[in-house]
């Protein structure tokens, strides 16, 4: 089993709802994404699944945030984006992409250096 990962980063704000302290007020962070694909097999060249092509899908999915205010954004329509529900829905949108041999392992988003959350299913 061969594991493959690519990171990212993209500058977004968010303001949590509801929260107890300076982070229900609007706020920015340079996020850091990283995402773990899986896979059986090597191909002809010894390739499992190409980091280029990881990153670009890690790219297409965060486009729409880049530069922006995730509270305004369909995908947390009803709950704040949090590291948690930003990573839960980067892990399915790059999910649906990915074709059939290469399983989704995990999404790590990171706030900042010191705190991150990591979305996965058994």
């Amino acid at each position: 089993m061969y594991e493959i990962s690519a990171r990212i980063s993209f500058a977004a704000a968010h303001q949590l709802i509801g929260y107890q302290g300076p982070c229900s007020n609007i706020h920015g962070h340079t996020w850091s994404l990283k995402a773990c694909v899986l896979c059986d097999e090597l191909n002809s060249i010894g390739i499992a699944y190409d980091f280029k092509e990881l990153k670009r899908l890690l790219k297409d999915c965060v486009s729409r945030f880049d530069h922006q205010f995730l509270n305004n954004h369909p995908q947390f329509d009803g709950i704040n984006p949090t590291s948690e529900n930003l990573a839960k829905y980067i892990y399915h949108s790059i999910k649906a992409r990915l074709p059939e041999y290469v399983k989704m392992k995990s999404v790590e988003i990171s706030e900042s250096e010191k705190y991150s959350a990591v979305y996965f299913e058994e």
